[in-house]
């Protein structure tokens, strides 16, 4: 069986931008005295659970609300942003807010604040129960597809980790990772054709790249860790393609490869 290295693959820049950022606050506020934490992050950095331990291994907290969080002390918002209630509630504790927001998402926030400043609601395609659709539709305006009137005006925004072949909005790093999928699957000429996708069990973006390489005809396989790569079997393959979500530390796929 032949093995092929997708490309791109691993952190699109906004999840590098976010990791760094919660590096940098961790360096500049460390821990307390006695121990305690004093940088928190609302909700997972992002969807990748190594990059969870290894940020909460240097003393940052996740939380899931901003109420859990101590007064006075910092508070990171994630790649996958946050409603504006949450900058209002974290200000009103008195906390010291990060913005590691991907800028993909500020943009769609910004679009719909606009949208409503001329008096029309936005549509958000996408996941309700994803984090970054959530954000989305705490923004005064925001509605899903079904909460739309008839013959309404409406402006529109996408998850950034849907299908880019059926949803225009989706960002340049995810549409560019699912492109090198399709290519390599249509490439196969005929040949038993796999695609291993490594990255996290919650990662939108991972599980999509899996779902276009079985829509192509492929076989596909997700793993979060590389122990699970002895248990899955390629045998009856003549090519195997690998890539990663874009969440997914490079120290994480190359650990993918050498267990292949």
């Amino acid at each position: 069986m032949k093995i092929e290295v997708l490309s791109p693959h691993g952190f699109c820049g906004g999840v590098a931008r976010a990791i760094k950022m919660a590096q940098e606050a961790l360096a500049a506020h460390g821990r307390e005295g006695n121990g305690a934490a004093t940088v928190y992050c609302l909700h997972e950095i992002v969807h990748s659970e190594q990059v969870v331990q290894e940020l909460t291994a240097k003393g940052m907290c996740f939380v899931e609300s901003v109420e859990e969080v101590p007064k006075g002390a910092v508070l990171l918002i994630s790649a996958h942003g946050a409603p504006p209630a949450v900058s209002d509630a974290a200000v009103a504790r008195g906390l010291r807010v990060i913005d590691a927001t991907c800028p993909f998402v500020t943009e769609n926030h910004q679009t719909i604040r606009a949208n409503f400043a001329k008096g029309m609601r936005t549509i958000v395609v996408g996941d309700p129960d994803h984090a970054e659709v959530r954000g989305y539709l705490g923004e005064p305006g925001a509605c899903l597809p079904e909460d739309v009137k008839p013959n309404e005006p409406v402006g529109r925004v996408v998850q950034t980790t849907l299908d880019a072949a059926a949803q225009e909005g989706v960002c340049t790093a995810t549409r560019d990772r699912q492109q090198a999928v399709r290519d390599f699957v249509a490439s196969s000429c005929g040949a038993s054709v796999g695609v291993l996708v490594v990255g996290g069990a919650k990662s939108a973006n991972t599980a999509r790249l899996a779902e276009i390489a079985e829509n192509g005809g492929a076989k596909a396989w997700r793993v979060s860790s590389a122990e699970e790569v002895s248990r899955l079997d390629f045998g009856a393959l003549d090519v195997l393609g690998v890539t990663s979500g874009a969440s997914t530390p490079e120290s994480l796929f190359q650990a993918v490869l050498r267990s292949l």
